[in-house]
């Protein structure tokens, strides 16, 4: 092969700062920069999945970082590439062994659904959560007696044991937001979700008087979407978009439907999706109103 000038390969201090992220965040980043390495070269993805002996869909999943890696695929893909500095190919297979440790989360791994796992490595390594809940208060606000009462609807027939397991991952997953280096949550909150009556009347003041106190929080912004607004931008349902700390990370929109989500992080897709809960933020209360209307909605109960 012909000598072909050669982007320099991305430093690893992004992909080391994202490590709490877990093998998700791990496995797109590292995708990603093979992907940039690869076309830098002008190598099609036909020409590397045959390196690997892969076909061209499981490159693409490896790029994306939807896959597992094996350190034999890397290095014949580095092989491939031109990479040929024991330093720098001993810190692409570091990053395959990143990539492929289990997350904090696989601990709970029957409490959640498959396609649920992305979602958790990247609200892990997330720098902003913004997020519209329509019909319930957001997962990363929730009270155990609340969050047992939303999974319960849900799941009618489940076990009260792996319930209960469903409940501690969800406050689990609350941890991230009183840690040094927690991420700034945005959330909109339909009235609906705040007038829904689940749990009974106790479990919803205690929901309620949660969500008055959360939103003194410094790293959390709370907007409530009134009735009288009438309709709005997400009329389809909940949207979450998070972001990242590291520019080769793009912003990801989660969708959640009843048995699977969506995933996007297409620019076009994403900006409209930020579009949305631009207009939403600014349809709502603003967020020095929402405690008093959380307030009045608690004297109402």
């Amino acid at each position: 092969m012909t000598a072909v000038q050669r982007e320099p390969i991305p430093s690893d201090v992004d992909v080391l700062s994202l490590r709490r992220g877990g093998p998700t965040v791990q496995r797109i980043m590292l995708g990603t920069r093979l992907r940039r390495l690869r076309e830098s070269l002008g190598i099609s993805r036909d020409t590397a999945a045959s390196a690997i002996r892969a076909s061209d869909a499981k490159l693409c999943r490896m790029e994306l970082g939807r896959v597992g890696f094996k350190q034999r695929d890397i290095a014949d893909l580095l092989t491939l590439y031109g990479v040929r500095d024991p330093a720098v190919r001993q810190e692409f297979l570091d990053s395959v062994r990143r990539a492929n440790e289990p997350g904090w989360w696989r601990a709970y791994g029957d409490a959640f659904p498959g396609w649920f796992e992305q979602h958790l490595g990247l609200e892990e390594a997330a720098s902003l959560i913004r997020t519209y809940e329509v019909q319930f208060v957001p997962g990363l606000l929730q009270t155990p007696a609340y969050a047992e009462a939303v999974i319960r609807l849900g799941h009618p027939i489940t076990s009260p044991d792996a319930i209960a397991r469903r409940v501690e991952l969800r406050m689990t997953r609350q941890e991230l937001l009183s840690r040094p280096d927690a991420p700034k949550l945005w959330v909109v909150v339909d009235e609906a979700a705040l007038r829904r009556p689940l749990g009974g009347a106790a479990v919803m003041r205690a929901q309620l008087q949660h969500l008055i106190a959360a939103a003194a929080w410094p790293n959390v912004t709370l907007q409530v979407l009134p009735f009288h607004v009438g309709g709005h931008a997400a009329a389809g349902g909940p949207i979450t978009v998070l972001r990242f700390p590291v520019p080769d990370l793009p912003d990801v929109v989660y969708l959640e439907q009843l048995s699977s989500a969506l995933y996007l992080d297409k620019p076009e897709e994403v900006d409209h999706y930020l579009a949305v809960m631009d207009r939403l933020s600014l349809v709502a209360s603003p967020p020095v109103d929402s405690v008093p209307f959380l307030e009045q909605v608690l004297k109402e109960i």
